[in-house]
């Protein structure tokens, strides 16, 4: 089987599954994208070929590219992502543009809440060297991940916390306000029909009970205490919950509260000021 064979294994000429199917065939040959352009026909080894169709076989079932090849580029960066820990998003980038649009200090101090791979951390570390910025997270295995991210990129000056939201930041007992408070939390409403298409993603990092607004309530509700005067609070959320976050920021005390639309034009991530 040569390269050109093994694409047409998987979906039609330009579709999202012939993309995945060449992202698959790159990281088995390792080769760069123009590469795998170039040389068609290129002749896979019985090694290779039994890899690549082991990968088309767990695409079939809604596996997530990200686990069979164990990475996934999230803005600058090429993340390890592992069984315990989401994948990142591209939407969630929209999470970075807007943090970096805000008129912060210059060494400013930031939380990031439920980090999982480090993905919104390590993208703000590698675009802010001066911020001190910290990232929690619940689970020890996947905060392992983004210490191991952050390594990996030389991000070394973030600092990890293990513990629910702010209680991570309490059992290290530090006492430091932030300038910013940053977090993806769950969000999915245990009712929702995608979440069965999830079912390999960690579910404790996807729903929220009270219509997957609990985490992002308490996030809201606790925030105010860890935030100097004029300090932010910015969070991704569902497609459908802009209105509810924004209320919930009015009714603990915020301003300038707005929403912002992600790449396909659905309201993806809320922030509001102290």
């Amino acid at each position: 089987m040569n390269i050109a064979q093994a694409l047409n294994l998987r979906g039609q000429v330009d579709s999202y599954e012939r993309q995945e199917a060449a992202w698959l065939l790159e990281h088995i040959l390792k080769l760069s994208p123009l590469h795998l352009k170039m040389n068609m026909m290129q002749v896979l080894s019985a090694e290779q070929e039994q890899q690549f169709l082991d990968g088309l076989m767990r695409l079939a079932k809604n596996e997530p590219l990200a686990y069979i090849i164990g990475s996934q580029p999230f803005w600058t960066l090429d993340l390890t992502v592992t069984s315990d820990t989401l994948v990142p998003r591209p939407d969630t980038e929209i999470v970075i543009e807007t943090v970096l649009a805000l008129d912060l200090p210059k060494v400013a101090h930031v939380v990031d809440l439920g980090t999982g791979t480090g993905a919104i951390a390590l993208a703000l570390a590698s675009e802010k060297s001066l911020w001190q910025i910290t990232a929690t997270d619940i689970y020890a295995p996947s905060l392992e991940v983004a210490k191991f991210n952050a390594e990996k990129h030389g991000l070394n000056e973030v600092n990890f916390a293990l513990g629910s939201w702010y209680q991570a930041l309490s059992i290290q007992q530090r006492n430091e306000k932030f300038d910013l408070i940053v977090s993806n939390p769950p969000y999915i409403d245990p009712e929702d029909a995608h979440v069965a298409k999830l079912e390999y993603e960690p579910q404790r990092a996807l729903v929220a009970d009270n219509k997957g607004l609990s985490d992002l309530e308490f996030i809201i509700r606790e925030a105010p205490q860890w935030l100097n005067a004029n300090g932010w609070i910015v969070l991704e959320h569902g497609y459908d919950q802009a209105n509810a976050v924004q209320d919930l920021l009015k009714q603990y005390g915020f301003e300038n509260v707005c929403t912002v639309q992600d790449y396909g034009g659905n309201d993806r991530v809320t922030l509001g000021q102290k």
